[in-house]
């Protein structure tokens, strides 16, 4: 038993130092390819992003389809779920992402390469966090989401088409290859994203890297007598429980969600040394800080009501074909849009 939750901490830390690199070298990030796609015209990086999901869909569901994992046991495959909270912490979510120039997953790459900002919207979204999972949003959240939750039939894209008639099988695969093939010709009809091969890999190796979550919780910590939860890659969560271990870890217990942390922000901290882009920045300005701060805590708040941040939800969420991922993600993609366009867009600041 106890091996086994040893290989799957230093699965995860080996997950995470990759993560870390493509990260950092690619810039792999979903704000960042909303902003340059809504905003600078270029959608090299959306379709990056776009080839991850593509790529985590179909090595998930193929681990599933052959009964490798049970993606069932996910948080995200729940038959009772609240489709208003997912979506408005969303919502939350995208908007802070906005306003904080990066999602919890950038924020460890970017910290890794020296940018300080980074460090306050690690620490103030862990604290948002853990105030909503355990703390005094807590009770808010909890009642909003029993005022709210429904239990459905179907908690998934598969499972809806199975009430059709079709079997289990037909039905998983006909979904997963559906949403592939459209995300694929969406990454790769843009002639300057099939010019980028760096981008290619980054998105492949992404979206391989989120199969490899489930199928080192799923399958190689599938322990009879302590099995490990059934994860992979998500950050808000896990970064909460990285900044309590590290305050508190006399009686707490390490595992694969902390370990990717700790992976991602090593990862990137090697690859800035060993390729030159190390550098020490911080705010420019006392208001650049307060809506960098503000930022994070609704991510915090944000991610925790939507189960996930847009790698949480946005991949690993989706890589389940799970009904209440495609509800979070929506608010998240409306939220970021909100931050980036129209009446709540979110004026740039200069960067020092």
């Amino acid at each position: 038993m106890e091996t086994t939750a040893q290989l799957v901490i230093l699965a995860g830390l080996a997950i995470g130092l990759i993560y870390g690199a493509v990260g950092l070298l690619s810039g792999f990030c979903l704000m960042s390819s909303m902003r340059g796609w809504l905003a600078e015209g270029d959608g090299r990086l959306v379709r990056t992003y776009a080839l991850a999901i593509a790529v985590a869909i179909a090595a998930s569901q193929i681990l599933a389809v052959g009964g490798t994992v049970d993606l069932g046991k996910s948080i995200y495959l729940q038959q009772t779920f609240s489709a208003p909270v997912l979506f408005l912490g969303g919502l939350l979510f995208g908007y802070g992402m906005v306003l904080s120039n990066g999602c919890g997953s950038r924020a460890l790459v970017l910290l890794g390469r020296g940018n300080l900002r980074s460090f306050v919207v690690v620490i103030v979204l862990a604290v948002a966090a853990q105030m909503t999972l355990k703390g005094l949003i807590a009770p808010a959240r909890i009642a909003l989401v029993q005022a709210s939750q429904g239990t459905v039939n179907a908690n998934s894209l598969p499972s809806l088409l199975a009430t059709l008639g079709l079997g289990e099988a037909v039905s998983r695969t006909l979904a997963a290859a559906a949403i592939v093939v459209a995300l694929i010709l969406f990454a790769f009809v843009h002639a300057g994203f099939r010019r980028s091969p760096g981008q290619i890999a980054a998105g492949i190796i992404v979206g391989l890297l989120v199969a490899g979550g489930w199928f080192v919780t799923g399958y190689l910590g599938a322990d009879d007598f302590n099995p490990v939860p059934v994860t992979s890659l998500t950050f808000i969560a896990p970064i909460a429980d990285a900044l309590q271990y590290a305050m508190l870890s006399t009686g707490l217990t390490l595992n694969f969600g902390i370990a990717t942390v700790a992976g991602v922000l090593a990862g990137s901290l090697v690859t800035a040394l060993a390729t030159g882009r190390f550098k020490l920045e911080g705010y420019s300005s006392p208001r650049h800080m307060l809506r960098s701060g503000s930022g994070a805590a609704l991510m915090g708040i944000g991610g925790v009501m939507a189960f996930g941040c847009s790698i949480g939800q946005g991949l690993t969420g989706m890589s389940t074909l799970a009904l209440a991922s495609f509800v979070a993600v929506a608010g998240i993609l409306l939220g970021t849009t909100a931050g980036l366009r129209g009446g709540l867009r979110v004026q740039p600041l200069a960067v020092a």
